[in-house]
């Protein structure tokens, strides 16, 4: 073929363009049109942001947020802090056991069936009862005839109020009308239960005979004594309050809140004696042993276990509440329940020291902490030569025993390095101090040890 022949040929049509449709070959024209300045379509850019590993749906929209505001370049960033504002695991240096923003008690508890008995009974192959395995399990902790599990433990306490006193009155010693919780007052708790509160006594000292004088009046009808242990703060100096085995002479049905969760104060689930932390901290065996009708309690505190609230006592009293309309709103779901369950056989199995999370932690003899915090430290010093292995004071957390510390041990390096921690991959979260980041091991699985050397050095890169 001459110069001239090849000169008056076509182009060539790209590798299968022959076949396109002329719907395609007109959006690749304007495609190649297209400014070099243009932002891509939001399709593009979603799908940029696959190693996110989020959805591709939340990616569009974060794509589409970037391009609305001119910024392209903030969708990777944009996607980055929606991953990690999601529920993650992390590992939990600070020294607080039970840290309420991390989820208080951690869980081994796995669900491995796809399925549950959750309502169902496998003698019969009818409905069951989801409460009635779990419920015996935690009255025989309790040592007590009946329990029952909510979502948590204002609602047991909601529960108990709005079943045994709508229309009538509770009598609360001024000294516990406190809050539960974050903006739940009792006052407000009992308003919404329907029952009318009666305050006896004075903020700091509240006598038997105060009790006697309101119950007496002829203005109150007192259905409930309800005593609130001051979990998450101690009022200390010119001080009184009532025992629960007083109020248990009132005639008067006694619920004793309390809080924290101590199933036995003897704590018989642990090697050695219980912890001196512990003195003061009330046990719901005890409590109903004392003459408390029902006792109401967090299943995710000094349990160990998920978040739930216990209602556990007589069984009639159990029964009323069981059957309130309430109850039913309030009732948890089979990953709780489940998890309860684990929790409340490790202590009956008496493996409640090695498998129970938190009671793990508390067991753990302080030179051990020691040694790997010198393990720790001995991996990182070429990276921070700052680094030492130092005594530390390690709290329980949740509002359980307020103003009580143990013994921990712990690695402290110079500079704040809390941000850097928090941004690895598992985040670390730890605490400063003059300066100092201090990473409590209490609180941390001897497993992990690997991933705080791991975020120590990255840090220093």
């Amino acid at each position: 073929m001459t110069e001239r022949e090849r000169a008056s040929q076509p182009e060539p049509s790209p590798i299968g363009s022959a076949t396109l449709s002329p719907r395609v070959r007109s959006r690749r024209r304007l495609q190649s049109m297209r400014p070099p300045d243009r932002p891509p379509s939001v399709d593009a850019l979603a799908r940029s942001l696959a190693p996110s590993g989020l959805p591709h749906p939340i990616c569009v929209d974060i794509a589409r947020a970037a391009i609305e505001a001119g910024d392209i370049e903030s969708a990777p960033e944009r996607a980055r802090e929606l991953r990690r504002s999601l529920l993650t695991p992390v590992v939990n240096a600070t020294g607080v056991l039970l840290h309420t923003n991390l989820g208080r008690a951690p869980l081994a508890h796995h669900q491995d069936a796809a399925a549950m008995t959750v309502e169902f009974d496998l003698a019969t192959g009818q409905r069951g009862s989801r409460q009635r395995a779990v419920g015996q399990l935690i009255a025989k902790l309790c040592e007590t005839e009946a329990a029952l599990v909510v979502n948590n433990n204002a609602a047991a306490v909601l529960l108990v109020v709005a079943a045994h006193a709508a229309g009538r009155d509770v009598t609360v010693s001024r000294g516990e009308s406190g809050e539960i919780g974050w903006s739940f007052p009792v006052p407000e708790v009992m308003e919404q239960s329907g029952a009318r509160l009666v305050d006896v006594g004075t903020t700091n000292r509240t006598r038997i005979d105060d009790y006697r004088r309101a119950i007496a009046r002829a203005d109150v009808d007192a259905a409930l004594v309800l005593k609130v242990h001051p979990s998450n703060y101690r009022v200390e100096g010119f001080v009184e309050e009532t025992s629960i085995g007083e109020l248990a002479t009132l005639g008067v049905t006694v619920v004793a809140d309390i809080g924290s969760g101590l199933i036995d104060a003897a704590c018989p689930w642990l090697p050695g004696p219980p912890p001196a932390w512990l003195a003061g901290e009330p046990a719901a065996k005890q409590a109903l042993a004392e003459g408390a009708d029902l006792v109401t309690f967090s299943g995710d505190k000094l349990l160990g276990g998920p978040q739930a609230g216990i209602i556990a006592g007589r069984a009639d009293l159990v029964e009323q509440c069981r059957r309130h309309p309430l109850a039913r709103a309030l009732r948890p779901g089979g990953l709780v329940l489940a998890a309860l369950q684990d929790t409340a056989l490790a202590y009956l199995d008496k493996r409640a020291a090695t498998d129970v999370a938190f009671w793990a932690m508390v067991a753990t003899p302080l030179g051990d902490l020691q040694r790997r915090a010198e393990a720790v430290v001995d991996a990182v010093i070429d990276a921070h030569p700052t680094a030492a292995a130092v005594a530390m004071d390690a709290l329980p957390g949740a509002g359980s025993a307020p103003g009580i510390t143990m013994e921990s041990f712990g690695v402290e390096i110079g500079g704040d390095f809390l941000a850097a921690l928090r941004s690895h991959d598992p985040p670390v979260i730890a605490r400063s101090r003059d300066d100092r980041t201090m990473l409590d091991l209490r609180a941390v699985a001897p497993a992990d040890d690997a991933v705080v050397i791991a975020a120590l050095r990255a840090t220093a890169s």
